[in-house]
């Protein structure tokens, strides 16, 4: 959570794993992380959803003290050019 109290959706560096998407999860949504991966592998098993769910979350959810994400930093650089 920011300085300013305002909750804010970022993938965490503490407790990741791979790119702290479930970690980053469980803290926005007050979960343990280890909830969040469980959830993450039973719906990979459902289709494959779940490892799209999590990429897709890598992508568009920022890292911890990045200011943006990295769909967000591909938009922009395209944008400068």
């Amino acid at each position: 959570m920011s300085n300013t109290g305002i909750k804010k959706l970022e993938r965490a560096r503490d407790g990741r794993l791979l790119a702290g998407v479930c970690a980053g999860l469980g803290s926005y949504f007050g979960l343990d992380y280890t909830l969040v991966r469980l959830i993450f592998v039973v719906v990979s098993f459902f289709g494959g959803a779940g490892a799209l769910l999590y990429l897709v979350a890598w992508a568009v959810i920022p890292e911890e003290g990045e200011k943006e994400s990295i769909v967000e930093g591909m938009i922009n650089k395209s944008r400068q050019s």
